[in-house]
């Protein structure tokens, strides 16, 4: 889409800016914290827009914030006869913090302990993603205890403040918000939002949602009372011990003026522990644009609203911590005898952040769909250079929640959209999967990743037909496989100049790693077939594998490794790839390869670990933890994770897990918050009766999925220029204010046609070059006759930030880029005004980097029905 260098810029600035205050890291020691002082520590992590964690070894040192690093302040504080202590966030300056002895991190818990005025206070954050049940999983939820115990012998007078602010509802604080509070039988319960819900309206990467509800509620029996107002004012009413609501509602333009606060005043304190609870929740109305269909959060699939996941969680909260303990229990203890306390460690700080990285929908038949998002790396959505490392999470705990990853996807590859003979990148960019956007998008092969994908993919389904018994899922795709199993077959020994998983690094011909995986692919694939009963098939693709197999230890051989590529004596690679030829049983490489590329590896790695290859000293923390599970040697597997516990306990970035990072310094190239860190369960999977314990507890049963939404009928009720260009009157140079309003005259501005650009700017029909860093265009308008002013929206494709207006009003703004014609809802302020004849639509855009492009036209959209009962498409 645009260059590789110029979207590895993005990216370091993106970081840079997301989280510049790094601060000296301590010690697990001092912090007598188990396992690991965390980079940043989990603490709301549900889904990519409900994700909030603490930059700081202690909660009092930072305020939290967003994966992206934006702000989305959530506070505690603690009155202790009479005298106000913080437990999280800097503010309120005035307020001392209260000792911090502790941080625990768990799975699915983060635990504080606090001491001092004689009392012991334990403050935990539990997200109950448990795997087992897609329905809890999927639930925007995250209860906040706090435990209370004098042990000085005396009793205490103890109170406690939980504090939201409302940025947790906006993309930027400038936004405006509302609140009030909720009615709901058994609780007590405070609502905030923005003030305009922009549902579905952006994508991107860098951005934070700004529609549905955040809530904080606590069951009634426990005397909590809630508060809306200023986070100055919140605090100053808990400290004069004015807790409670004064108003209903309130409103701010800012998001930063105001916050939700749920207080409890304790019974006296004594030896005896007190114990509160609060659940903070996101509910976001609609989730995921599939093929233009806006999707529910699987946990809505039956008809539950906000209201009835509040009360059902408040109801289960006792019974839902109980699990959650017993699973962290029972996987720290299986992490542990597989791979040693450190492995415990980097798993403990990967499974939220994988599973938070993600949303899961239901689609027409009430089946799951898991959208990934790809954090910090581009925005796009459902990729499968991210969910093939991520899938060992997924894969341990059973087919539905593979399935529920795979199918979006294999529905569009195999539909009419995907022409090509290989495997596609991604479903668009979150949280719209409407087709993909990287590379060629849908349109050509350049800078796609065939070999990649196409391997990815197939060893996926091999994997879950593993898991299965059966190979009925790929069945359901069969023609497909076979399509990319004959381009594998084609082109997938000696793979052509393309990218792979790692894209950063630019493309390559004659990649060895990226071979191995076509081998294990096609060794997969031959599996898959004789699970069908095609022995012929079968039979084939296995001598095919074995041939090729042959081939890469002979041409790939380099001394006392193997080669990063065919073609380039004296270097090197991790072969991270090869993993599957023992955990799918292939047997295509003999051991000594494992043996000899191991022996290289553990001579070559830096203190912070494993280099991708001998171009760098940069790492991928995924890959390195597939490389190390390559030999099943325990030793091997100790001195590659080692390095990488290191990282994590010494990197100054404050940012959650990153997966690309340097191995000399243990600094943080780029990635952030990923969900490719699922990767690190790898190992677990080479045991075959742990992999079936978790895996048989599922208890979704997914099946007889939807088909792909069909898509909308768009008819056009005013041209952009993809259907017929127009004139519109244009400037370069700063109008005057007023220059979006109806009477404002243009008269001396240029006229050209759309639409405005540069040419090799993705999806732009150049009419009229704009190459400056602004453009404003103005036109006046007429309706296609007939139209109905209730469905129009506006038709647009952006390239970067735009601002447009019809009649003067604000229809809606635009961040960054799509690439293509997107139909997009105005505000209904600005719908308001629309009147057949005699319109005007302005437009404002700025351009930064790269491409640049800008074009407007109207449309309305038709949704056409799906068969509910229709088969999945093959």
């Amino acid at each position: 889409m645009r260059s590789l260098l110029a979207a590895c810029v993005a990216l370091l600035a993106f970081g840079s800016q997301a989280h510049a205050d790094e601060k000296p890291r301590a010690s697990a020691a001092e912090l007598h914290a188990t396992p690991i002082v965390a980079p940043a520590t989990p603490l709301v992590t549900c889904d990519p827009y409900f994700s909030i964690w603490s930059p700081a070894d202690r909660l009092t040192d930072a305020d939290t914030a967003h994966w992206t690093g934006k702000p989305h302040r959530l506070t505690s504080l603690a009155s202790i006869d009479g005298k106000v202590f913080r437990l999280m966030g800097k503010e309120p300056t005035d307020a001392p913090a209260l000792e911090q002895k502790s941080v625990t991190i768990s799975m699915t818990q983060t635990t504080y302990e606090f001491a001092g005025e004689g009392v012991k206070l334990t403050l935990t954050f539990t997200t109950p993603a448990l795997p087992e049940d897609i329905d809890l999983l999927s639930r925007p939820i995250t209860y906040v205890t706090y435990k209370a115990q004098a042990e000085d012998g005396k009793s205490h007078d103890v109170r406690l403040m939980f504090e939201a602010s409302a940025e947790l509802t906006v993309d930027v604080p400038e936004q405006g918000v509302v609140g009030n509070v909720e009615a709901i039988d058994g609780l007590t319960t405070v609502r905030l939002g923005s003030k305009e819900q922009n549902t579905l309206r952006k994508k991107g990467d860098d951005i934070r949602i700004d529609w549905g509800y955040l809530y904080l509620a606590a069951p009634k029996s426990e005397n909590a009372a809630t508060a809306i107002g200023s986070p100055a004012k919140l605090r100053k009413a808990f400290a004069a011990k004015a807790s409670g609501a004064s108003e209903a509602k309130a409103a701010a333009d800012r998001a930063t003026d105001l916050a939700a606060a749920v207080t409890f005043d304790l019974p006296k304190v004594g030896a005896e522990p007190v114990e509160r609870f609060l659940v903070i929740a996101y509910d976001d109305l609609l989730s995921i644009e599939y093929m233009h269909r806006p999707l529910k959060a699987f946990w809505r699939r039956n008809g539950l609203e906000a209201a009835g996941l509040l009360t059902e969680a408040v109801r289960d909260y006792a019974k839902i911590t109980e699990r959650c303990d017993k699973f962290d229990a029972e996987l720290q203890k299986d992490l542990t005898a597989a791979g040693g306390e450190d492995y415990y460690a980097i798993g403990a700080l990967a499974y939220r952040q994988c599973f938070a990285a993600g949303k899961f929908v239901a689609d027409a038949n009430g089946q799951p769909l898991q959208f990934s998002k790809e954090n910090h790396s581009n925005g796009c959505i459902a990729t499968s250079d991210i969910f093939y490392p991520m899938s060992p999470q997924f894969m341990l705990f059973g087919p539905s929640l593979t399935k529920s990853f795979l199918t979006p996807f294999m529905n569009y590859a195999a539909s009419e959209r995907w022409k090509f003979p290989f495997a596609p990148h991604d479903l668009g960019t979150y949280p719209k999967a409407n087709g993909q956007v990287y590379g060629g998008g849908e349109l050509t092969e350049d800078n796609q990743m065939p070999v990649e994908e196409s391997g990815n993919v197939l060893l996926l389904m091999a994997a879950l037909a593993k898991m299965e018994g059966n190979a009925d899922y790929a069945s359901l795709y069969w023609p497909t496989l076979v399509k990319w199993a004959e381009y594998l077959k084609e082109q997938g020994f000696d793979p052509p100049n393309q990218l792979c998983t790692d894209d950063f690094a630019g493309h390559m011909a004659h990649n060895v790693n990226l071979s191995g995986k076509a081998i294990c692919a096609l060794g997969a694939f031959a599996q898959l077939c004789e699970m069908r009963g095609d022995a012929k098939l079968a039979q084939e693709y296995r001598q095919i594998a074995e041939q090729y197999a042959a081939r890469w230890v002979k041409e790939a051989a380099d001394g006392d490794h193997f080669r990063l590529a065919f073609d380039k004596p004296d270097t090197w690679s991790q072969k991270y790839n090869l993993v599957w030829d023992k955990l799918l049983g292939l047997e295509l490489f003999p051991d000594d390869v494992r043996r000899k590329e191991m022996d290289f590896y553990l001579k070559s790695q830096n203190e912070y670990g494993l280099p991708l290859d001998n171009r760098n000293v940069y790492t991928k923390l995924d890959w390195i933890l597939w490389t190390a599970t390559l030999t099943q040697d325990r030793k091997d597997f100790d001195a590659l994770t080692a390095p990488v516990y290191k990282f994590l306990s010494a990197t100054p970035s404050r940012s959650p897990m990153n997966d690309w990072f340097r191995t000399n310094d243990a600094t943080k190239v780029g990635f952030t918050a990923r969900p490719v860190v699922g990767g690190v369960f790898l190992q677990l999977l080479y045991n075959d009766g742990l992999w079936k314990k978790y895996a048989s507890r599922d208890v979704t049963k997914a099946k007889d999925f939807a088909p792909m939404p069909k898509p909308p009928k768009i008819t056009t009720v005013l041209p952009a220029a993809i259907s017929k260009p127009v004139v519109w009157r244009y400037t370069t140079t700063k109008p005057a204010d007023g220059w979006q309003g109806v009477k404002f005259d243009d008269a001396k501005w240029k006229e050209g046609k759309s639409g405005f650009g540069t040419r090799g700017t993705p999806g732009a029909i150049i009419g009229t070059v704009w190459d400056s860093p602004e453009i404003w265009i103005r036109r006046e308008f007429n309706l296609r006759k007939g139209a109905n002013l209730a469905e129009v929206q506006l038709y647009v494709n952006h390239d970067e930030d735009a601002e447009i207006y019809v009649n003067g009003v604000l229809a809606a703004t635009c961040n960054g880029y799509n690439g293509q014609y997107e139909a997009m809802q105005m505000r209904d302020e600005a719908r308001a005004t629309l009147k057949p004849t005699g319109n005007t639509l302005a437009v404002k855009c700025r351009q930064s980097t790269g491409g640049q492009y800008i074009d407007v036209g109207m449309v309305t959209v038709e949704q056409v029905d799906d068969a509910k009962t229709a088969a999945v498409q093959r």
